[in-house]
């Protein structure tokens, strides 16, 4: 069984994209988040910021690395994880709950049709 919810859009700089309706949810993968080990701070945009495909729209930072967060749709921030601020560690610890980092309203899905699945996420992986 795979690791990866297959309710969800995977880039291949290892963010997921949970879409319901015209709001997609963003955070990292456990692969990413295991790669990075022990987060230590995320740096994420206000409420009502702007985001664009392709772009940075954050930082995390860990024990062993400082990174960019991508998003893959274009749209406004609606909502960010607070509980990020106090508890970066939720990424690593549930990074497909409540380790997410963003909300975006997006007007357009379709660059989401772009994105690998879970199964083209895993063979990724697995290739290495």
């Amino acid at each position: 069984m795979s690791a990866n919810p297959a309710d969800r859009k995977y880039s291949k700089t290892h963010e997921w994209f949970a879409a319901a309706g015209d709001v997609v949810t963003i955070g990292i993968t456990k692969f990413a988040a295991d790669q990075l080990t022990d987060i230590t701070f995320v740096d994420l945009p206000p409420v009502g910021t702007k985001v664009n495909a392709g772009k940075p729209f954050g930082e995390i930072e860990s024990v062993k690395a400082t990174g960019e967060l991508v998003s893959y749709v274009t749209g406004e921030v609606i909502e960010t994880n607070t509980a990020l601020a106090d508890e970066p560690g939720l990424v690593n610890t549930d990074s497909f709950g409540g380790g997410w980092m963003i909300k975006v309203k997006v007007a357009d899905l379709s660059a989401l049709k772009a994105l690998m699945d879970s199964p083209a996420y895993e063979t990724m992986l697995q290739e290495g």
